[in-house]
Protein backbone atom coordinates (compact mmCIF):
# COMPACT_ATOMS: atom_id res chain seq x y z
CA UNK A 1 0.00 0.00 0.00
CA UNK A 2 1.53 3.37 -0.92
CA UNK A 3 2.29 5.97 2.43
CA UNK A 4 0.31 8.26 1.20
CA UNK A 5 -2.71 5.86 2.38
CA UNK A 6 -1.25 4.96 4.96
CA UNK A 7 -1.44 8.56 6.92
CA UNK A 8 -3.44 8.64 9.46
CA UNK A 9 -3.15 12.45 11.46
CA UNK A 10 -4.80 15.12 10.32
CA UNK A 11 -1.03 17.07 9.20
CA UNK A 12 -0.10 14.46 7.60
CA UNK A 13 -4.06 13.86 5.32
CA UNK A 14 -3.82 17.91 4.75
CA UNK A 15 0.10 17.09 3.31
CA UNK A 16 -1.06 14.65 1.23
CA UNK A 17 -3.91 16.22 0.04
CA UNK A 18 -2.24 19.47 -0.78
CA UNK A 19 0.53 17.53 -2.49
CA UNK A 20 -1.36 15.57 -4.75
CA UNK A 21 -3.45 18.79 -5.78
CA UNK A 22 -0.37 20.30 -6.62
CA UNK A 23 0.85 17.18 -8.62
CA UNK A 24 -2.80 17.79 -10.30
CA UNK A 25 -1.65 21.10 -11.13
CA UNK A 26 1.75 21.36 -11.88
CA UNK A 27 2.82 21.68 -15.54
CA UNK A 28 5.10 18.63 -15.29
CA UNK A 29 5.67 15.50 -17.20
CA UNK A 30 4.51 12.23 -15.81
CA UNK A 31 8.17 11.10 -14.92
CA UNK A 32 8.25 14.50 -12.51
CA UNK A 33 5.04 13.83 -11.35
CA UNK A 34 5.70 10.16 -10.28
CA UNK A 35 9.31 11.43 -8.73
CA UNK A 36 7.65 14.07 -6.67
CA UNK A 37 5.60 10.91 -5.07
CA UNK A 38 8.30 8.98 -3.97
CA UNK A 39 9.91 12.25 -2.91
CA UNK A 40 7.06 12.97 -0.47
CA UNK A 41 6.51 9.14 0.68
CA UNK A 42 10.25 9.44 0.88
CA UNK A 43 10.31 12.30 3.31
CA UNK A 44 6.79 11.33 5.23
CA UNK A 45 8.70 7.56 6.11
CA UNK A 46 12.10 9.51 6.99
CA UNK A 47 9.75 11.62 9.43
CA UNK A 48 8.23 8.35 11.33
CA UNK A 49 11.43 7.56 11.75
CA UNK A 50 11.44 4.26 8.78
CA UNK A 51 14.64 5.06 7.41
CA UNK A 52 14.77 2.28 5.26
CA UNK A 53 11.38 2.69 3.40
CA UNK A 54 12.71 6.24 3.33
CA UNK A 55 15.81 5.64 1.46
CA UNK A 56 14.18 2.84 -1.02
CA UNK A 57 11.62 5.77 -1.87
CA UNK A 58 14.47 8.51 -2.45
CA UNK A 59 16.42 6.02 -4.45
CA UNK A 60 13.43 5.80 -6.93
CA UNK A 61 12.66 9.37 -6.87
CA UNK A 62 16.99 9.77 -7.54
CA UNK A 63 16.14 7.71 -10.67
CA UNK A 64 12.61 9.62 -12.18
CA UNK A 65 14.18 13.18 -10.94
CA UNK A 66 15.50 15.21 -13.82
CA UNK A 67 15.93 18.60 -12.48
CA UNK A 68 19.55 18.79 -10.57
CA UNK A 69 17.93 21.05 -7.50
CA UNK A 70 15.65 18.64 -6.77
CA UNK A 71 18.00 15.59 -6.64
CA UNK A 72 19.90 17.94 -4.50
CA UNK A 73 17.28 17.97 -1.92
CA UNK A 74 16.98 14.42 -2.32
CA UNK A 75 20.17 13.43 -1.96
CA UNK A 76 20.57 15.68 1.40
CA UNK A 77 17.17 13.84 3.05
CA UNK A 78 19.31 10.72 2.27
CA UNK A 79 22.25 12.63 4.47
CA UNK A 80 20.43 13.03 6.92
CA UNK A 81 19.44 9.73 7.37
CA UNK A 82 22.98 8.11 7.30
CA UNK A 83 23.99 11.11 9.52
CA UNK A 84 21.54 10.60 12.10
CA UNK A 85 22.10 6.23 11.82
CA UNK A 86 26.18 7.81 12.72
CA UNK A 87 27.65 6.79 9.18
CA UNK A 88 29.28 9.96 8.63
CA UNK A 89 31.42 8.62 5.84
CA UNK A 90 27.83 7.71 3.93
CA UNK A 91 26.35 11.02 4.97
CA UNK A 92 29.67 13.03 4.38
CA UNK A 93 29.19 11.60 0.60
CA UNK A 94 25.43 12.26 0.10
CA UNK A 95 26.17 16.11 0.94
CA UNK A 96 28.95 16.78 -1.30
CA UNK A 97 26.82 14.98 -3.68
CA UNK A 98 23.85 16.82 -2.97
CA UNK A 99 26.20 20.32 -3.12
CA UNK A 100 27.32 19.31 -6.62
CA UNK A 101 23.85 18.95 -7.88
CA UNK A 102 22.35 21.83 -6.36
CA UNK A 103 24.83 24.46 -5.29
CA UNK A 104 22.20 26.57 -3.47
CA UNK A 105 21.92 24.06 -0.21
CA UNK A 106 23.67 26.10 3.07
CA UNK A 107 21.63 23.38 4.72
CA UNK A 108 24.38 20.85 3.37
CA UNK A 109 27.41 23.02 3.77
CA UNK A 110 25.76 23.32 7.72
CA UNK A 111 25.98 19.32 7.71
CA UNK A 112 29.12 18.95 6.25
CA UNK A 113 30.95 21.44 8.53
CA UNK A 114 28.91 20.12 11.80
CA UNK A 115 30.54 16.48 11.13
CA UNK A 116 33.74 17.81 10.46
CA UNK A 117 33.83 19.69 13.47
CA UNK A 118 32.48 16.30 15.71
CA UNK A 119 35.25 14.74 14.04
CA UNK A 120 37.93 17.39 15.08
CA UNK A 121 36.52 17.09 18.78
CA UNK A 122 37.13 13.00 18.54
CA UNK A 123 40.74 13.36 16.80
CA UNK A 124 41.61 16.04 19.68
CA UNK A 125 40.24 14.28 22.48
CA UNK A 126 42.84 11.32 21.43
CA UNK A 127 45.42 13.73 21.57
CA UNK A 128 45.58 14.49 17.79
CA UNK A 129 45.91 18.35 18.09
CA UNK A 130 47.46 18.67 14.49
CA UNK A 131 44.67 17.01 13.10
CA UNK A 132 42.16 18.46 15.17
CA UNK A 133 42.84 21.37 14.26
CA UNK A 134 42.96 20.75 10.51
CA UNK A 135 39.61 19.30 10.58
CA UNK A 136 38.45 22.34 12.59
CA UNK A 137 39.89 24.96 9.57
CA UNK A 138 37.70 22.42 7.27
CA UNK A 139 34.59 22.89 9.12
CA UNK A 140 35.20 26.93 9.34
CA UNK A 141 35.37 26.66 5.03
CA UNK A 142 31.92 25.03 5.30
CA UNK A 143 30.37 27.38 7.76
CA UNK A 144 31.61 30.28 6.21
CA UNK A 145 30.08 29.48 2.57
CA UNK A 146 26.92 28.16 4.40
CA UNK A 147 26.66 31.43 6.39
CA UNK A 148 27.34 33.36 3.16
CA UNK A 149 24.19 31.98 1.57
CA UNK A 150 22.43 32.51 4.83
CA UNK A 151 23.47 34.62 7.19
CA UNK A 152 20.53 34.82 9.43
CA UNK A 153 21.39 31.40 10.19
CA UNK A 154 23.49 29.29 12.04
CA UNK A 155 24.24 31.91 14.82
CA UNK A 156 26.28 29.13 16.94
CA UNK A 157 29.16 28.72 14.21
CA UNK A 158 29.27 32.35 13.45
CA UNK A 159 30.16 32.61 17.30
CA UNK A 160 32.33 30.01 17.08
CA UNK A 161 33.87 31.21 13.72
CA UNK A 162 34.55 34.18 15.94
CA UNK A 163 35.81 32.74 19.38
CA UNK A 164 38.11 30.89 17.13
CA UNK A 165 39.68 33.30 15.76
CA UNK A 166 38.83 31.85 12.31
CA UNK A 167 36.66 34.81 11.59
CA UNK A 168 37.89 37.96 12.43
CA UNK A 169 35.45 40.78 11.20
CA UNK A 170 31.26 41.12 11.25
CA UNK A 171 31.00 40.27 7.60
CA UNK A 172 27.57 38.06 8.34
CA UNK A 173 25.34 40.42 10.51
Amino acid sequence: MPRTQKNDNFIDKSFTVMADLILKLLPANKKAKEAFVYYRDGMSAQTEGEYAEALENYEEALKLEEDPNDCGYILYNMGLIYASNGERDKALDLYHKAIESNPRLPQALNNIAVILHYEGEQAKQLGEEERGEALFDRAADYWVRAIRMAPNNYIEAQNWLKTTGRMEIDIFF
